[in-house]
């Protein structure tokens, strides 16, 4: 099977506009391979899926390279020296670093379920709609702590901030939740404001996402190759442009937005979803 390079740009721009937005970038690639008569349990489509995630992670990287930096110089004199290790961004180094653990370990743990069963779309639309309902309550339980004096900027994330967040992260594993969704949820919980909280996102998603997107390009060479090189060339350089667009659009909305503006569209996607589904005008897998 061959992919055409009108559906390499399709899903380019796709994916670039869903990986960061609390929406599922998975769950609305599944739902565009399948308008698009792809068969969303190829091995192939499903590698092609995380490769182009390389554009996005590209757009991280160009976006945030002088925080990467920061964070990188801070972690490496923390090694070096004991009065290092006391300044903030030694700690947040550390909680990047450990929240990005758990993803790892659970999605090569779970590859053939996840690439599996859970590519169903009865899965992605009960999951739209389940994890809305998470979404709420932590913008909820934000709002309090927010209001008691509590919230949290970037200088207070601790190392157990970002192992709870990193542990939450692997809920996105499930095709329709969100990997932004699950952990800018998990830092609202934890009482980090809604800025800092969507930054950690960005910066968990830099290993998450680059360890997925090479595994796949190296275990799944035969079929990605069937798929095309130079389709995957333009996928990826189309989600690094739309990315980078994203990026700078979601940091803007979320300094006075909730995320449960996000809510109402997954949620009235998922039922249509689910319609759609229960009509047996689209197949499930």
């Amino acid at each position: 099977m061959t992919l055409s390079y009108l559906d390499a740009v399709i899903l380019g721009i796709v994916e670039g506009l869903t990986e960061f937005l609390p929406v599922s970038s998975t769950g609305h690639l599944t739902i565009t391979e399948k308008l698009l008569g792809l068969p969303i349990d190829d091995p192939g489509v499903t590698a092609y899926t995380a490769v182009i995630q390389l554009g996005a992670i590209l757009a991280t990287l160009l976006y945030f390279r002088k925080d990467i930096v920061r964070l990188l110089m801070a972690w490496a004199d923390g090694l070096r020296s004991a009065e290092a290790r006391a300044h903030h961004d030694y700690q947040l180094a550390w909680a990047v670093i450990v929240g990005s653990i758990p993803v790892g370990i659970v999605g090569f743990a779970a590859k053939d379920l996840i690439g599996g069963p859970l590519r169903s779309l009865w899965v992605v639309a009960g999951a739209l709609i389940l994890w809305s309902a998470v979404m709420y309550l932590a913008e909820t339980r934000h709002a309090a702590l927010a209001k008691r004096g509590e919230e949290r900027g970037e200088g207070e994330v601790t190392l157990k901030d970002g192992l709870i967040i990193g542990l939450v992260q692997c809920a996105s594993l499930v095709p329709g939740v969100s990997r932004s969704g699950a952990t800018i949820s998990a830092g609202l919980f934890r009482g980090i404001d809604r800025l800092t909280a969507t930054r950690l996102s960005f910066f968990m998603a830099i290993p998450a996402l680059t360890a997925a997107g090479l595994f796949e390009m190296v275990s799944e060479t035969d079929h990605l190759r069937l798929l095309g090189v130079g389709q995957m060339a333009v996928g990826v350089v189309v989600s690094f442009a739309v990315a980078y667009a994203s990026i700078a659009w979601l940091l803007k909305f979320v300094s006075t937005n909730k995320i449960t503006a996000f809510v109402w569209y997954r949620v009235v996607l998922g039922i249509v979803l689910l319609v759609v589904l229960s009509a047996g005008w689209m197949s499930a897998s």
